[in-house]
């Protein structure tokens, strides 16, 4: 489904490596993921009523929240994209890491509020008039999360996109939360004691722990993580293929968002080989790297002693 949708409303689609495409996979899982969750919130607003749950109800006002995160995608998608300017020569594309990072605190305050509903639960029962219906429009709501886990993950992983890997994981967590409720309804109806409120107990911890867990990876990024060993690797395995290059070192790679990879380092020539040539010869180094890798380098030139 989300294939078609790509398909059919972004043009170009299979370019991921342009802005302009990446912020268009942004747009339309934002877009694909508020029309999911308002629908999502009304059902099961509706029946948290009617059966008087209060973590069907938790649940539903935890879809209406995915609907920020979904605006935020969006706005993430649009922000990041933004061309280079005078305060930003390298670019806005952390504002991704930032957006990811809003939807962990909002991933985190859903699992805090449904902590205390839960706390207060426990201790104080309500009386939950489960029935089949309500039952069956949960469970189709479960395979709603799942297609929006599924599909936000394949976008983040397409296009590199962390704030979508953020949204798939609180995609797992609302099929986690319902299911969670309905096992724990279903239990109640057989046991004397408040499984409504211990089931959104334990739903809470692990929405945290999620909001925790992305927080803490998307920090990473904003610090500066080590370059990927694997980028590394490709980068100084082209160098050495070059005839005129006799060493490499002091490599540093920069992450300024996805897709937004910036390099420099040294590399050692032949002391015999004129400015102009080796010049040129390390300039067409730069542009292969830059063509095959997407990562804009700069390379330095030192004459080589040993020659």
């Amino acid at each position: 489904m989300i294939k078609f949708l790509i398909k059919h409303f972004i043009p170009n689609y299979e370019n991921t490596t342009d802005t302009d495409v990446r912020e268009k996979y942004g747009v339309l899982s934002g877009i694909v993921g508020i029309i999911c969750n308002v629908l999502l919130f009304i059902i099961k607003l509706v029946i948290g009523l009617i059966v008087n749950s209060i973590a069907i109800i938790s649940d539903a006002f935890n879809n209406l929240t995915d609907s920020a995160t979904s605006i935020i995608t969006i706005i993430g998608a649009k922000l990041s994209n933004r061309p280079p300017d005078k305060e930003h020569p390298f670019g806005h594309g952390r504002y991704e890491y930032i957006a990811s990072l809003l939807v962990a605190f909002l991933i985190f305050a859903v699992g805090w509020q449904l902590l205390g509903s839960s706390v207060n639960e426990i201790f104080n029962p309500q009386p939950v008039d489960i029935n089949i219906l309500a039952i069956v429009i949960l469970s189709l709501s479960i395979l709603i999360k799942v297609w929006m886990y599924s599909y936000n993950t394949y976008i983040g992983k397409t296009i590199n996109s962390g704030l979508n890997i953020a949204t798939a994981k609180d995609s797992l967590n609302d099929v986690i939360t319902t299911s969670g409720v309905i096992i724990g309804t279903v239990i109640g109806l057989y046991v004397d004691l408040p499984i409504d409120g211990i089931i959104g107990l334990i739903i809470s911890l692990l929405i945290m722990y999620t909001g925790f867990s992305t927080a803490k990876d998307t920090v990473n990024f904003l610090l500066g993580p080590s370059p990927d060993p694997e980028i590394s690797e490709k980068i100084e395995k082209m160098v050495a293929e070059s005839k005129v290059v006799t060493n490499c070192h002091q490599l540093r790679i920069h992450d300024y968002g996805p897709g937004k990879h910036f390099a420099s380092m040294h590399v050692d020539v032949p002391a015999h080989i004129s400015v102009e040539e080796a010049h040129s010869l390390i300039h067409q180094l730069e542009e292969k790297i830059k063509k095959e890798l997407g990562i804009d380098i700069v390379i330095h030139i030192d004459p080589s002693k040993n020659i």
